[in-house]
């Protein structure tokens, strides 16, 4: 079940957040937490932010 992110960050914080599956290995970086929990919401379907590559996808590549 999808957390909020005040769970995810606080999963993090306790040292019990995973990447990927429960079994993957432990989360030790801020802003790796921080884009787990923005994704969960996003598969909540809540108002987030748009995700970096979804930034840069949309700009497109521009000849200077």
């Amino acid at each position: 079940m999808p957390k909020s992110m005040h769970g995810v960050m606080g999963e993090f914080k306790r040292g019990q957040l995973h990447s990927g599956s429960s079994t993957g290995p432990v989360v030790g970086n801020r802003k790796q937490a921080i884009a787990i929990g923005l994704s969960e919401q996003r598969q909540q379907g809540k108002s987030v932010p748009p995700s970096m590559k979804a930034l840069n996808r949309s700009h497109g590549s521009s000849a200077k």
